[in-house]
């Protein structure tokens, strides 16, 4: 199985998913034009790794800001996730990232903590 990586652009996250190492990165902005079309590689992806995850899969989650759109994406993203942790397999832990003083990307991260049942941990990072 191959690494999925996809440069980020003003409007569009940088995806870095590893296999190898379960080590799985979405960071930046998620504003894109039609963010199904955008995340559908992703899941796809993430279908495919689900069949032969390793130990222990970490998905680092760093956004400054994404839309409505991009936040059901998210979802199922996220869910692909559960459905790992699920498996008698794999582990999966979801570092949340969010700057100090942004309070909606917080409770965004506590809402989905809320849905998917998956080890969240939330991780406060300075402003840039």
């Amino acid at each position: 199985m191959d690494t999925i990586h996809i440069e980020g652009t003003p409007k569009t996250p940088t995806i870095n998913f590893n296999p190898e190492n379960g080590l799985l990165e979405i960071q930046g902005r998620s504003i894109p034009e039609n963010a199904v079309d955008f995340y559908k590689p992703v899941v796809d992806w993430l279908t495919e790794y689900a069949q032969s995850p390793v130990g222990q899969t970490v998905m680092n989650i760093q956004l400054e800001y994404f839309n409505t759109s991009s936040s059901k994406c998210i979802l199922d993203v996220l869910k692909k996730l559960e459905v790992i942790n699920n498996q008698s397999s794999g582990s999966v832990k979801v570092r949340w990232h969010y700057e100090e003083d942004d309070e909606d990307m917080l409770e965004a991260g506590e809402d989905y903590e809320a849905i998917i049942d998956v080890s969240f941990e939330m991780i406060e990072v300075e402003e840039e």
